[in-house]
């Protein structure tokens, strides 16, 4: 291995890493906030991905008719819940129509949209809202009645909801890969070093959201509310954080984190309705590094997974997952042993 393989490989692994970054801190962002280790996180990043690559064929993509289906049931159960509480229709409907609003206009604006072919940035901001919509929606049918139960219990909610969206992936966007185009196909040499532009929007999208989302929680009254939420769920109900909205704000995050994942994905590699499940993965590993609680840590344990995997494919490509997973192994002997076994009550 000479330099210049040696410099390919350090640009792919650290391109692939910020990928991973943006998935771990949601990974955390998510397991912070409401304890559920959220395994269907990569499926965000395969609908954004896909949705992008139906809108350029100038076709509705098939995640509006599953987002309107979706908001339809989560708004008849908020009804329902609003009536058993509140004994009132007018109530009951209301409730139902705020959470119906957003879904329907994103729908609409999409299914004209489509066939007019607006410009790929168009597009890409389309498919951000559409998934980001996903977030609270998969959070009010799936987690919210579920707040206040164990981890192990959450975990299994969430393998549950992994396999439904995969398969749902499957019914709407078929078993075909896309590959969306780059949104820069400018390259830079420096030396024996070949950038491309979409690794640069790689780059600079992955740092601006970190910067965004420390800024967020550390200098912002809501983003320190949903902290509050993660460190005493009961007080903050106490001093009127609702852990409910809480937990749809953490997941819309999350929703758009994995959706702006997916398009940044999208140009370097081919996306099949089951690929976001490894890709999730990987970003789970980044999140064990940082035992499901740092930033910081999050974002070298992502770098560091993207290295290994891209000099692992070089030198063995045949178990470069199973080097990559593997590598978990003794983080998690590690933290085993550093950190006392307590009983969750």
């Amino acid at each position: 291995m000479d330099f210049s393989i040696a410099s390919i490989l350090v640009v792919d692994g650290l391109t692939n890493g910020a990928i991973y970054a943006l998935l771990g801190l949601a990974t955390v962002l998510v397991f912070a906030v409401t304890r559920v280790i959220f395994i269907p996180q990569g499926e965000f990043v395969t609908y954004g991905a896909l949705t992008l690559a139906i809108l350029q064929t100038g076709k509705v993509p098939g995640t509006i008719w599953l987002l309107l289906l979706l908001a339809a049931v989560a708004a008849l159960a908020e009804s329902f819940q609003t009536w058993k509480r509140h004994q009132s229709a007018t109530s009951a409907a209301v409730a139902g129509l705020k959470v119906m609003v957003i879904p329907v206009v994103i729908g609409l604006v999409t299914i004209w949209a489509a066939p007019q072919q607006f410009s790929l940035l168009v597009q890409a901001v389309l498919s951000v809202c559409i998934v980001t919509c996903f977030g609270p929606l998969v959070y009010r049918l799936a987690y919210q009645s579920l707040a206040d139960a164990s981890s192990l219990v959450l975990l299994i909610v969430s393998v549950g909801v992994h396999f439904a969206m995969t398969g749902l992936g499957l019914l709407f966007f078929g078993a075909e890969g896309f590959r969306n185009p780059s949104f820069w196909d400018a390259r830079f040499s420096f030396g024996a070093l070949n950038l491309s532009g979409q690794a640069i929007i790689i780059f600079g999208v992955s740092l601006a959201l970190i910067v965004l989302l420390w800024q967020f929680f550390e200098h912002t009254l809501y983003g320190k509310a949903l902290r509050a939420t993660a460190v005493n769920r009961l007080g903050a109900r106490l001093m009127g954080i609702s852990s409910h909205g809480a937990g749809q704000a953490t997941f819309a995050m999350a929703a758009l984190i994995g959706a702006l994942s997916g398009l940044l994905i999208g140009p370097t590699t081919t996306v099949f309705y089951d690929s976001g499940f490894l890709i999730g993965l990987k970003g789970f590993v980044a999140a064990v590094f940082a035992g499901l609680s740092s930033y910081p840590l999050a974002l070298v344990g992502a770098l560091g997974v993207g290295l290994l995997e891209s000099f692992g494919s070089f030198w063995a490509s045949a178990y470069k997952e199973v080097i990559v997973f593997g590598s978990i192994i003794p983080v998690l002997l590690w933290r085993s042993l550093r950190d006392p076994h307590t009983e969750e009550h």
